[in-house]
């Protein structure tokens, strides 16, 4: 269990994480959207993931949902490096009627974002543009190599949805174990 605290004059932030989990969650954020995000992510990725925010939200959504990425990201990181027995490489294409977004990602220790997915500007209240800047911010902080594609799609709720719930598909094949694997790469070490 990995347990972290974020605290700064925009938000706080307190996470509990369990990589191996049975995909429970406890989520409040003030952000109703996010958090049946945060719910979906963990359900389809096998992680238990106790997250709770206080935000600056009079302001806007902005500072919270980057935040939380920002928090899971480091947790992620101290829960996944150094690398060992895993796969280390995971994809889905995760449907939702319309929609159709693919994620494939890399546990490399090395940052990068590959984000390409329009949506209208808002779903309900919520800003939709905040999808890239929570994957954004999770891959810099957990030094992964992530790549989001929407294939087609036309309703926000459901590629925003089918986003999360490639990502949680993903991961969960990225970390699954693997013991003849040893170190996942040439390097020897990740």
């Amino acid at each position: 269990m990995i347990k972290k605290q974020r605290v700064t004059k925009e938000t706080n932030i307190s996470l509990e994480l369990e990589i191996y989990g049975s995909g429970n969650s406890d989520i409040s954020t003030g952000v109703g959207f996010f958090d049946h995000m945060l719910n979906a992510l963990a359900k389809h990725s096998l992680m238990d993931i106790k997250l709770h925010c206080k935000g600056d939200l009079y302001i806007d959504d902005h500072h919270s949902v980057e935040d939380c990425g920002i928090v899971l990201g480091q947790a992620l990181k101290e829960a996944l490096y150094p690398l060992g027995s895993v796969e280390r490489y995971g994809n889905s294409v995760v449907v939702m009627d319309e929609a159709a977004v693919e994620c494939a990602l890399d546990l490399s220790n090395r940052t990068f974002l590959i984000y390409k997915s329009k949506m209208k500007p808002k779903i309900g209240n919520f800003d939709s543009e905040l999808v890239e800047e929570f994957f954004r911010a999770l891959a810099m902080n957990a030094n992964i190599t992530l790549h989001i594609i929407k294939q087609r799609g036309s309703n926000s709720h459901h590629i925003a949805e089918a986003t999360f719930k490639a990502f949680a598909v993903a991961f969960r094949r990225a970390v699954a174990k693997n013991d003849r694997v040893g170190i996942p790469s040439t390097k020897g070490v990740l």
